[in-house]
């Protein structure tokens, strides 16, 4: 009887190759086939195997589940040949990344696979913006919710009326295209248009931008400025600490 191959669902960071795992990085010089994401740098994917053979099945905000329903058959597909697959995305697999869909579709179809974390896009961007999630004296609590639900889903699972008031530091993936709805939802259920807000795009890259307003008039300040998807949004007291420590500017600086 043939012996199946193993998927390995791996998470390749925010960009920036130097945080990619250790582990990520074995896996991308030994396994026979990458199926990666649009959000997996070209940096990170020079590190692969010259041998293995590279397939791009990302997906951009808004794409039917078709696209998801070709990955899945892929993984399927290379395993059941007898190879060994590398399910790269970015982030961690695990924070709003499909991870756990792909994971439960390969124990459908009784493959072997294993789950690999990498570094959160919303870790990164507030390391290196300077603005950090908790902090004594600002935040003891945290909610991580998506900017961008599933692709037509009739009603949103986000509670803003809750997260406008029970938390201290509210992040935001991929929801830098709904920004306006996001602040309207808030303010309309009781947060304060004075809250501090940041939007990070290509966070951990040379590239990254940081653009910090007030609710009131982030939607102004990021007007025209050719902000790219998708971005993290850091909302709380906590933006104020980034005029103290935004090392990475000050960095790139010297």
């Amino acid at each position: 009887m043939k012996s199946f191959g193993k998927v390995f669902i791996c998470g390749a960071g925010p960009g920036d190759v130097g945080l990619l795992t250790l582990r990520a990085r074995d896996l991308l010089t030994n396994c026979n086939v990458i199926l990666y994401d649009r959000l997996v740098s070209d940096d990170i994917l020079e590190l692969a195997s010259a041998k293995s053979d590279k397939i791009y099945v990302g997906r951009e905000a808004g794409d039917p589940t078709i696209n998801q329903r070709l990955t899945n058959r892929l993984m399927v597909k290379y395993a059941r040949e007898g190879q060994t697959v590398l399910r790269l995305k970015g982030g961690d697999p695990f924070i709003f990344g499909r991870g756990a869909e792909e994971a439960e579709y390969l124990a459908s179809k009784k493959i072997k696979f294993e789950i690999v974390p990498g570094i959160s896009s919303f870790i990164a961007a507030s390391i290196y913006s300077g603005i950090p999630l908790t902090h004594r004296n600002y935040s003891s609590s945290l909610a991580i919710v998506t900017g961008h639900e599933s692709f037509g889903k009739n009603k949103s699972n986000v509670k803003w009326k809750v997260l406008s008031k029970a938390t201290d530091t509210l992040v935001i993936l991929m929801g830098f295209k709904n920004l306006s709805s996001i602040v309207a939802q808030l303010t309309d259920n009781g947060m304060r248009r004075e809250t501090r807000i940041a939007v990070i795009t290509n966070a951990t890259l040379k590239n990254q931008k940081v653009i910090v307003g007030t609710l009131d008039n982030i939607i102004t300040k990021t007007f025209n400025k050719d902000l790219r998807y998708p971005s993290i949004i850091i909302i709380g007291k906590v933006v104020e600490v980034r005029n103290r420590i935004k090392w990475f500017e000050d960095l790139s600086k010297n």
